[in-house]
């Protein structure tokens, strides 16, 4: 009876009546091994954490709702008011509009990552950054609007439709707005938002989030002064800049520097840049009547039962007049809730002194007493100094912002209308061509220089037997199964599936800047020949009939993949579907492209000659090549055959052998996966920084083949590892061609907006 004394007294006979962890309690992975390629991220927000569903047809949900009625019921609640979060001024328009915009602006050019495209701003990091403080009692002000519409409106895009109505009340003309934005089902684990890392002890002090250490090359003023790729916010936890000033600092010429370098990596010129700033800060109010250090933890560790809202504020009422968010205390303008000029009226007129908020953050205030005042957001009768904050100074100090502030003081209709087209063009920026625009006042008659516009369709589709003939015609050019894969794997490398820029549709590869880029070389003899058996049909083909250089350049390669696959013994049809436009110059904005330019393309063997000194050994060309893949929008297993398939094609871009395991070269064989997985050979360091590699025979020392990293860390790293080994069996040869043709489609498919997929994944015209 003693051995069960203790199970009947709730003790374990056998010990360990403790519990220290959980499923995902540290230390995990990432605490052991902070360095490991995390390939898994390719899965995230995969369809699991979908509840709606992949055969959910979000574009058609939102198209078949009442958008007027929505709108009715978002503008309704725009001039309201709860006492659980009251408006200032009765309007919560600007608060809207702020959080539309900061939803939107962390979208970057470098890398398409971030903006408004799938409602992220719910989820940490985002949700919980410094300079969103409040927007969390935003969204859920709207969640009756959410929750009476359900799954037909996303978050993404009511937040968006949310900031253009408010500006609709309050007088301003917008440009329009497009729906289609689909909501992320799962926090962001793996967009690099800057190496700086705050105190989670203190995480919810401003100087503990808010940092710019690491980011910066040199100090502001200085001329190297710069800020690492692919980031665009001056600071960690800021959407755009510290609007005290770079250090917190006041310094107008030093805050113009910063805004200009955060805007432009947010694809702004100038004009762009003035009109958002000087647009939204016509609007509203900044709220800093409390110290940073008295107010609560973020939504992301505020307890339990704050059901996910965070920087709770102990004094007064938490609210209204004694509301925290980024410290300056203010507003910019003497009518807060409509669209006028006075905010740059005010600006230039007068001359201001720097002072301090309740809060201790720096700002500014007129100079001349009798200069007009601000109503207080919540207490009738009360008034206050106008606010201006380091940032908005630098716009009357900067010659270059100050000659665009004086040309929209002089034509306030031009002004209106570059904030309107700036502000579509903020929270459209990442939704890629215009056919993933959705809605009435989706404005799709214009076409705009940085939605990367190509001509529609006004001819007549190549057909099956037109196909086959210029089959026919492009085996018989002279041009060889690589060269012919390797081009139309190169239109479609610069496909960014964050936002939906690049790809084959427009055949952007024959025009500048693509045609000039080193790692595009061999494509132009290519594109030279394609050019003449493109004359010659259509100059030959009746009813008007046409293919276009778009269109040839993916043909030809999938001409390539069934030559390599016949070679291999098994013959295979690849998917074509005509309908790509070619574009111009005209319709291509040559600056924006450049971005597009790769750092490392893994899939042909192309690391730029100034990697080591741009990374300064912080990133290995592998974890470039994984960033590539899910760009690309490929899974872990679709990256490991795909790579294997274009290094059996030959696709380098300079010609060499690197990761080219097999003497059938151009031939649809596992020979790689066979080779890579192999123990009769062993890999050595061919270079001191382990950057290319022998594969030397263990038995006689004979170098058989040579390879890079990213050729070896498929056999390296362990999850690319076991997905190899399938394709490595003596059954996967058959499997290697079935599904490098199946993501070979995926790849050529990826920009084409413009058709749909039907139940079995493949394509038809929309």
């Amino acid at each position: 009876m003693e051995q069960y004394t203790d199970v009947l007294s709730g003790k374990c006979p056998f010990g360990g009546d403790r519990v220290g962890g959980a499923f995902t309690s540290p230390p995990t992975l990432e605490n052991w091994y902070p360095d490991r390629l995390r390939v898994e991220m390719l899965h995230q927000n995969g369809p699991q954490a979908n509840p709606l569903g992949e055969a959910f047809d979000y574009r058609a949900a939102f198209a078949s709702l009442d958008y007027e009625a929505l709108k009715r019921d978002i503008k309704q609640f725009l001039t309201s008011s709860v006492s659980w979060w009251p408006s200032d001024y009765g309007n919560y328009g600007p608060q809207m509009i702020r959080m539309a915009w900061h939803s939107a602006g962390t979208y970057r050019i470098a890398d398409g990552r971030g903006g408004a495209g799938q409602g992220l701003q719910r989820f940490a990091p985002i949700s919980s950054w410094w300079d969103n403080g409040n927007t969390d009692k935003s969204r859920r002000l709207l969640w009756p609007i959410k929750q009476k519409y359900g799954s037909a409106l996303s978050w993404a895009d009511l937040m968006v439709l949310t900031g253009t109505c408010a500006l609709e009340i309050m007088n301003f003309p917008t440009y329009g707005f497009a729906g289609g934005r689909e909501d992320a089902w799962e926090a962001d684990n793996a967009t690099y938002w800057g190496p700086e890392q705050w105190d989670p002890t203190n995480v919810q002090a401003f100087d503990s989030m808010v940092t710019r250490d690491k980011r910066w090359r040199g100090q502001n003023g200085e001329a190297e002064y710069d800020l690492e790729n692919p980031l665009a916010a001056s600071h960690q936890a800021l959407i755009y800049v510290n609007p005290e000033g770079p250090y917190a600092n006041g310094d107008p010429m030093g805050s113009a520097r910063d805004i200009r370098i955060t805007f432009t990596r947010m694809a702004m010129n100038d004009e762009e840049t003035v009109a958002l700033i000087a647009g939204g800060h016509a609007f509203g109010k900044s709220h800093g009547m409390v110290k940073a250090d008295k107010v609560g933890p973020p939504p992301e560790i505020a307890p339990m039962e704050a059901m996910g809202l965070g920087w709770q504020n102990p004094e007064g009422t938490g609210f209204a007049e004694y509301t925290m968010t980024n410290g300056i205390e203010g507003s910019w303008s003497p009518n807060p809730t409509n669209w006028d000029n006075s905010y740059l009226e005010n600006l230039f007129k007068y001359e201001w002194r720097q002072t301090r908020s309740p809060a201790g953050a720096l700002q500014w205030e007129p100079t001349d007493p009798d200069a007009p005042r601000t109503p207080d957001a919540h207490i009738p009768g009360k008034s206050h100094p106008l606010m201006m904050m380091t940032s908005d100074i630098a716009l009357k100090t900067d010659p270059v912002y100050r000659a665009i502030c004086e040309k929209f003081l002089s034509d306030f209709d031009y002004f209106t209308l570059q904030f309107a087209k700036a502000w579509y063009k903020l929270t459209h920026r990442d939704m890629g061509p215009k056919e993933r625009y959705v809605g009435p006042e989706a404005k799709i008659e214009d076409d705009l220089l940085w939605q990367d516009p190509i001509p529609p369709v006004d001819h007549p589709l190549i057909d099956e037997s037109d196909i086959a003939a210029l089959k026919a015609e492009i085996l018989g050019s002279g041009l060889s199964v690589s060269d012919l894969a390797f081009t139309a794997f190169s239109s479609v490398a610069t496909y960014r599936n964050s936002d939906k820029r690049g790809g084959a549709n427009g055949a952007r590869l024959a025009l500048a800047p693509q045609s000039g880029w080193t790692v595009n070389r061999r494509t132009l003899p290519v594109i030279e020949r394609l050019r003449g058996i493109m004359a010659g049909f259509n100059g030959k083909a009746s009813g008007g009939k046409k293919v276009s250089l778009a269109d040839l350049i993916v043909l030809g390669g999938c001409t390539a993949v069934e030559e390599a696959a016949k070679a291999a013994g098994a013959a295979t049809p690849v998917p074509f579907v005509p309908g790509r436009m070619d574009t111009t110059d005209a319709l291509t904005d040559a600056e924006s492209v450049e971005w597009l330019k790769p750092l490392v393309d893994g899939f042909r063997n192309y690391v730029d000659p100034s990697f080591a000194e741009i990374t300064q050994g912080r990133v290995a060309p592998e974890q470039v090549f994984l960033d590539k893949a899910n760009l690309l929008a490929l899974t872990a297993p679709d990256w490991v055959v795909l790579t294997g398939g274009v290094r059996a094609l030959d696709l380098n871009h300079d010609g060499s052998r690197h990761g080219v395991f097999t003497d059938r070269v151009g031939v649809l064989t596992n020979d790689f996966f066979t080779v890579l997985t192999s123990m009769d050979y062993e890999w050595k360091k061919a270079d001191a920084a382990g950057m290319t590699f022998t594969l030397d025979d263990r038995q006689t020392g004979a170098t058989r083949f040579t390879a890079t990293r990213c050729d070896l860390v498929f056999g390296a790293n362990a999850q690319l590892r076991a997905v190899a080994e399938i394709y490595a069996g003596s059954d996967g040869q058959a499997r290697f061609v079935r599904d490098f043709v199946k993501v070979w489609h995926k790849l050529m498919m990826l920009d084409r907006y413009d058709v749909k997929r039907n139940e079995a994944g493949m394509t038809t015209a929309a």
